[in-house]
């Protein structure tokens, strides 16, 4: 082993004594290995502990060489100084072999032979520390593939910005530009096969159809987003837009079916055809036909039934009303009815806050009572013989004048009641009704939203208007599904004075249910979608189940229609809210008390007051019976005071009655506000 370091430094000596350079060993090597100590130097973190510990003994081992044949300079003990043990040839990878320069220095201690300058040796490392490169590799790979994923994502957002900013410059401003583009994406996977108005229209005893109008004005100004598509004739969809608790922005599609479908394209004329229209040879056939416009305040009911507006003015040609009374007349003059002379009358009256207010008499309250052989009559109704359709549209806009309106969030000119107009064909002689029309465009549909109102008179509207909706569906539930054992048609006046419009075969009932494309309007379309369609499912029903006529027990009390109308409505009437209606309900019985003895009081009073100057006048005479006129005035006296004793006891009870209903209102939740 001795030998083997003598011939070691030998030629360590020789290529010190050629004057051979530093820079000659080096390039001895292989080009691959200079790459790989390159790319080591320039990738590899500090050297860790085994690489460290390797050095040492590397530089302990020169040391020991120096001392073993120039003296123990190191002063360490002899056994330090013996060389390491021959270890057999390991192969080495290219990447693991260390150069180790010694500089030309003096050993610590003196005496020593110093090593030449710029000598370079390479000596191969264990594999402990080839294995640690290899890790080392694979932690740079591991980098290089995060840096890789990073540039990704970068890249990824800077194109989702792009897609985004160009969607906001397709719509610049609008603050829904998200929904927007998701309403889009889903519409363009879908096909679309409108109505177009050559489709055949299908007989139904009830027809349920739902109309879209398009955005106005002041919606297209807020920027508002059209949320309901209407892919087919038969088919509404609702594109409701929703939050996840992330706050990340989904939609919801809410899918409706009815029997006809009517987008923001179709005209009035084209609604008329599939919905009023097939109902009016029903009236020459001897039945009872109705046709409703429903939904929220705003949706488009007056537009529909009345026609277009200009402004504030109705063009009451382009109407329901109008082209039905343009068709009433066409078949007065056909082959088949001419023979008839049947005479046709008109009538116009609106139902607000549970009252008859005739609109065609400057709003003359009216009465509603059932005679002897239980129908229904409006006492006191002005109903016109009219011979052409001209006199029909001066009655429509003169009933449209005086209609009741309030503003509203949704409408400044909203109609608050529901408006009844009526074409009545009657036999010529005894005037017996051979059919009616009645064509009802109804109040808003908001759910309640001022039954909390500190204002009673908002209070009862509202209670009134969704009370009147409940009891119109199970009236036309009555009308679909035959075999009730009893109907709530006196729960409201909408239904008790159309009474006669839901029972028997003959009978014949549309509504068009309205609804606002805008997004701010979202939840209350779908409250008229979902009404709607409970309506359609009541009208198919299992033919099996129907009768000739609904079973209508006429004595049943108010009070039982209200709480068979709860029965039937509990998802839509709270126990709050049906105590709330009992309150009300109550008032205005007493109400009706208190006006109806306020009336007799007036005559009463005025019959008293000829009596009064009858008895003065006894007094004029000069010899006049004195102890009869103390006993008459005593005894007119006493009667009188009776007689206002029971006014004041019905008004003290009247006014328990609005103190009882405006406690029960403060208990009210107000129903969650949608913005």
């Amino acid at each position: 082993m001795c030998c083997s370091w003598l011939r070691c430094r030998r030629r360590v000596a020789d290529s010190t004594d050629n004057n051979a350079p530093m820079e000659a060993f080096e390039k001895s090597e292989s080009p691959a290995e200079e790459a790989t100590e390159e790319q080591q130097k320039a990738t590899s973190p500090a050297p860790s502990r085994v690489t460290r510990n390797n050095q040492m003994r590397l530089s302990n081992a020169a040391g020991a060489y120096t001392n073993g044949h120039g003296g123990d300079t190191t002063g360490r003990r002899g056994a330090e100084n013996v060389p390491p043990p021959q270890q057999p040839p390991q192969p080495t990878p290219t990447n693991t072999r260390i150069t180790q320069q010694f500089t030309a220095s003096t050993v610590a201690g003196g005496g020593a032979a110093a090593r030449p300058a710029g000598v370079s040796s390479t000596v191969s490392v264990p594999h402990a520390v080839a294995s640690g490169a290899v890790r080392r590799s694979n932690v740079v790979k591991e980098v290089e593939r995060l840096k890789e994923n990073r540039e990704k994502r970068r890249q990824r957002q800077a194109e989702l910005k792009e897609e985004k900013e160009a969607l906001m410059n397709m719509d610049p401003g609008n603050p829904n530009w998200e929904f927007l583009a998701m309403i889009r994406e889903y519409q363009n996977s879908i096909e679309f096969r409108p109505l177009t108005g050559n489709e055949p229209v299908e007989d139904h005893q009830i027809t349920v159809c739902v109309r879209k109008r398009p955005l106005n004005k002041k919606e297209n100004l807020k920027k508002e987003v059209d949320v309901i598509s209407v892919p087919t004739k038969d088919q509404m969809i609702v594109h409701e837009p929703k939050n996840k608790v992330d706050l990340t922005k989904y939609l919801e599609n809410q899918k409706f079916r009815f029997d006809y479908a009517f987008d923001d394209s179709c005209t009035n004329e084209v609604v008329y055809k599939y919905t009023a229209k097939p109902l009016v040879q029903t009236i020459f056939e001897g039945g009872m036909a109705t046709c409703f416009a429903y939904g929220q305040t705003g949706s488009g009911k007056t537009h529909t039934m009345g026609g277009d507006f200009q402004g504030k003015t109705q063009d009451c040609k382009k109407g329901i009303y109008a082209m039905a009374a343009r068709d009433v007349f066409a078949y007065l003059k056909s082959p088949k009815y001419k023979p008839l002379n049947l005479i046709v009358s008109a009538s116009f009256f609106e139902i607000y806050s549970g009252k008859v207010f005739d609109l065609l008499a400057d709003k003359a309250k009216l009465r509603v009572l059932e005679d002897g052989k239980q129908q229904v009559q409006i006492v006191g109704l002005t109903e016109k013989v009219v011979d052409n359709v001209d006199e029909v549209l001066k009655l429509i806009q003169h009933g449209n004048a005086a209609r009741t309106s309030g503003q509203t969030s949704a409408n400044s000119n909203s109609s608050r009641s529901h408006a009844v107009f009526q074409i009545v064909v009657r036999s010529p002689g005894m005037h017996r009704v051979h059919g009616k029309f009645s064509l009802i465009d109804l109040a808003g549909n908001e759910r309640g939203a001022d039954t909390s109102s500190a204002s009673r008179q908002t209070r009862m509207e509202s209670a009134e208007i969704n009370k009147s909706l409940l009891a119109l569906k199970e009236c036309i539930r009555a009308l679909g599904m035959k075999g009730q054992n009893h109907l709530p048609f006196r729960v409201s006046k909408l239904t008790q004075v159309l009474r006669d419009s839901f029972i028997g075969d003959k009978s014949r009932t549309c509504m068009i249910a309205m609804i606002s494309p805008a997004m701010s309007s979202c939840e209350h379309s779908l409250n008229t979608l979902r009404y709607a369609d409970r309506v359609k499912e009541l009208g198919s029903a299992d033919p099996a189940r129907r009768h000739d006529d609904a079973d209508v027990d006429m004595d049943q009390p108010p009070a039982h229609d209200l709480a068979q109308l709860r029965s039937l409505n509990e998802g839509d009437m709270s126990a709050e809210m049906y105590t709330f209606h009992e309150a009300i309900d109550e008032m205005q019985r007493a109400e009706e008390e208190v006006l109806d003895n306020h009336k007799a009081i007036s005559d009463y009073l005025q019959h008293a007051l000829q009596r009064c100057n009858q008895l003065l006048a006894i007094t004029r005479d000069v010899d006049y019976d004195q102890d009869a006129y103390a006993t008459q005035w005593e005894e007119l006296l006493n009667e009188q005071l009776s007689v206002l004793a029971q006014s004041r006891d019905l008004v003290a009870e009247f006014r328990a009655k609005m103190q009882q209903e405006e406690h029960i209102s403060r208990r009210i939740q107000p129903p969650p506000r949608h913005h």
